[in-house]
């Protein structure tokens, strides 16, 4: 099994993962662990059908937003500015991206998507987003809003400002 299949859950070891789905005794922890693995999984195998990493691919769809200085990007990556300069630099060669200046301010850089990083961004974006709607297709209308609902609350409350 590679590591973007998710084991079924009588596979899964360890207090977070041994749970038993069909007596519906899961716990908040374990739920979102279990949707976390669904979730990068889709993740990973909608990336690597449009030929990029799963961090290219998160890469430009932070662009999709706008320009973002390399210091921005490497907060929002939780890592260096230097091991962000590695994933520039792939990006760039690849023709997805590009650094440049930052007006009134020569030392800084800003990133930008090129044309081909857009096309790109956008169709893995519509891709992965049609694939993760569907884990929720079989919830009521209701029943959706309220994950919506839910999900949002936690995301704005946790915001990292990525």
């Amino acid at each position: 099994m590679s590591e973007t299949e998710v084991a079924p859950a009588a596979v899964r070891t360890g207090p977070l993962h041994s749970v038993d789905l069909a007596a519906g005794q899961l716990d908040a922890a374990a739920g979102l662990i279990q949707l976390t693995s669904l979730v990068q999984g889709i993740y990973a195998r909608v990336s690597d059908r449009h030929d990029l990493t799963p961090v290219q691919a998160k890469l430009l769809c932070v662009l999709l937003g706008g320009p973002r200085g390399m210091a921005e990007l490497a907060a929002c990556f939780g890592v260096e500015k230097a091991a962000l300069t590695g994933l520039m630099d792939r990006a760039e060669k690849r023709g997805l991206a590009e650094r440049s200046p930052v007006p009134g301010n020569r030392r800084a850089l800003q990133v930008n998507l090129t044309d081909a990083g857009r096309r790109a961004a956008t169709a893995f974006h519509a891709e992965v987003g049609e694939a993760l709607n569907k884990l929720l297709a079989d919830l009521s209308p209701a029943d959706r809003e309220q994950f919506r609902a839910t999900m949002a609350g936690i995301v704005t409350s946790c915001r990292s400002g990525c």
